[in-house]
């Protein structure tokens, strides 16, 4: 069975973005030592536009060879005129209003959202799947989440998309690394228990 790891971005106080869904804020903490590490260890979770500039044009992907978002979070790249924002991965959009795919390399998921993560769970493939965001896909796919990798940046919200836009249940993950950044930035990894 394949993993799912939800790797994403987050204040401090577990938010992914402001409440209109912007997390740009985020984006002054990626210096040197941090995009480093994030082209050295996830190449694989760096936008199609970005990999060039990055040196990671022709890299390979150590992690995932999937990657599933939201509709808001897809809504990003559209707006920019981008219809496949991580064309070297499987890209899926878990979406209702979104309609026909407007990319071949991306297929909607208008459905049963859990029965096709667990389809792609049970591919035989030694790579993950990478759930992107947003906040109500990762709330529906939370009992199906292998792992987390939270990349959390020195900063309170107050207000926002939380982690896990879903009712409350507890979830045991227990930690499994912390690295630490000189700009305020955490990366903790954590498995399901």
């Amino acid at each position: 069975m394949r993993k799912l790891t939800y790797y994403v971005a987050c204040s401090i106080d577990g938010f992914i973005a402001d409440p209109q869904g912007d997390a740009s804020s985020m984006f002054a903490f990626l210096d040197e030592e941090f995009l480093g590490y994030l082209a050295s260890t996830y190449p694989d979770t760096i936008p199609a536009q970005g990999r060039e500039p990055m040196g990671l044009k022709d890299a390979e992907n150590p992690n995932f060879d999937s990657v599933i978002q939201g509709r808001g979070s897809y809504q990003l790249a559209l707006d920019a005129g981008i219809t496949s924002p991580y064309g070297h991965l499987r890209e899926f959009v878990a979406s209702r209003t979104l309609g026909a795919s407007p990319d071949p390399n991306v297929e909607v998921i208008d459905g049963d959202l859990v029965a096709r993560v667990r389809r792609l769970k049970a591919e035989d493939s030694k790579l993950g799947i990478w759930l992107c965001g947003g906040s109500r896909v990762a709330g529906a796919l939370l009992d199906e989440i292998d792992e987390l990798v939270i990349k959390t940046y020195p900063q309170v919200y107050g207000s926002g998309l939380p982690m896990f836009g879903a009712d409350f249940s507890v979830t045991d993950f227990s930690l499994e690394s912390v690295r630490t950044f000189s700009n305020g930035v955490l990366v903790r990894t954590y498995a399901r228990k």
